[in-house]
């Protein structure tokens, strides 16, 4: 845990402190940002508070009187739930602005992971409960240099891999030998290994036809189809280098196994490329700009094409995640639909931006490429983001 940088932190949030709390290891995020063995079972209350200035304070049960040990600061003891909710007065003092792992309305549900009786509690003694939300966002999923080096050279292969699949793909039919969306997924598979990457057990999605139209479509030796001439088809891959603190590529790319995709096709693609396009930009011109800019934001931009396009109701999802030492990060997400993203995007974080049309029991596209800003304010986009359909000539 470093100290000093946390409480310069909520210094410049105008912040108080930070109070984090768990009890029977519900809070992951805490124990990753404070350094504690996640792993070792919780069974009694503790809490640790850090203040903007001073030193901070620990306060744990008597019969786990170790379990911040790790820590530094005070400490104080407790015994019964009365003891317990003196001693955090206490500590506390006069009435604070202090952030939790808490998100007004559940907007934020990711870290949103303190239960509703103990932000009561805070708040009976005189206390203003804010979210930690972008603390999390700071100490989570800002990515340092050798952390992008890593992203950039896992880009660089996942996206010659999956020219790899779709050269696969077009070879086998020219070759009239039978092919299926499973083997294709394990091939990519196979050659993530071969490249030194993981995908660590989550396999890409390969779908052709109508499976594209489920986002989260999982090909299986059961399900999957034999790929064929005149096949819509979508390939989303994802991995990182198979070393620690390495950060994931996660790409998305459609494409037709022939040289005359139908016209809805086109069309769809057209304006999910433009979707994308436009989410891109929003954030490069704020960027430019030193405009503070959110994830509701974004999604609002790319949404917007789509919906003017009308098709609005076939985009089904978030327009993209955060992206770091897990594929599905900490930090902010391009998303006004599932969740309001009330998080700014901040130098140092890596997230996708990936709109989709899914035409249900027909047809589905999605384009996806990976946003990073370096820790100097520039917006880069790891790889060429594909403009146009792939097509094979068969």
């Amino acid at each position: 845990m470093d100290l000093k940088s946390i409480q310069n932190a909520i210094r410049e949030a105008n912040l108080d402190g930070w109070l984090f709390c768990d009890f029977h290891n519900r809070d992951a995020v805490s124990y990753r940002i404070l350094g504690l063995d996640y792993g070792k079972f919780t069974s009694r209350r503790w809490f640790y508070f850090i203040p903007a200035q001073g030193e901070p304070v620990r306060l744990v049960h008597r019969v786990e009187p170790s379990k911040l040990d790790a820590l530094p600061g005070q400490i104080e003891f407790y015994l019964s739930w009365q003891e317990l909710h003196a001693s955090l007065k206490n500590i506390l003092g006069s009435g604070k602005h202090i952030a939790m792992q808490y998100s007004h309305n559940n907007h934020i549900p990711y870290v949103s992971l303190v239960d509703a009786g103990t932000v009561e509690l805070i708040r009976e003694f005189g206390h203003t409960v804010v979210s930690s939300a972008d603390l999390v966002q700071q100490f989570e999923a800002v990515i340092d240099e050798t952390g992008y080096r890593s992203h950039l050279e896992a880009s660089e292969k996942v996206y010659r891999i999956k020219e790899e699949a779709f050269g696969r793909i077009e070879t086998m039919l020219k070759q009239n030998k039978p092919l299926t969306e499973y083997e294709i997924q394990q091939f990519i598979v196979q050659r993530f290994q071969e490249e030194g990457m993981t995908c660590e057990d989550e396999n890409p999605i390969v779908g052709v036809k109508d499976h594209p139209a489920n986002p989260h479509f999982e090909p299986t030796p059961e399900n999957s189809y034999a790929i064929q001439r005149g096949d819509t088809i979508l390939i989303d891959l994802w991995a990182r280098l198979d070393h620690e603190n390495t950060i994931w590529a996660d790409i998305t790319w459609c494409g037709f196994a022939g040289q005359n995709p139908p016209d809805k096709y086109v069309e769809i693609f057209k304006i999910v490329r433009d979707a994308r396009d436009a989410g891109v930009r929003f954030v490069r011109e704020a960027f430019q700009k030193d405009e503070p800019c959110f994830g509701w934001q974004v999604d609002d931009a790319v949404r917007s094409v789509i919906r003017n396009a009308g098709y609005g109701e076939y985009f089904i999802h978030r327009t993209g995640h955060s992206i770091g030492r897990e594929v599905h990060g900490n930090g902010v997400h391009i998303d006004n639909l599932e969740t309001k993203e009330e998080r700014r995007l901040i130098p140092g974080i890596c997230f996708s931006i990936e709109p989709g049309i899914y035409l249900e029991g027909d047809m589905a596209v999605r384009t996806e490429v990976d946003v990073f800003i370096t820790l100097d304010g520039e917006v880069v986009v790891a790889g060429e983001p594909q403009e146009n359909l792939i097509l094979m000539d068969l």
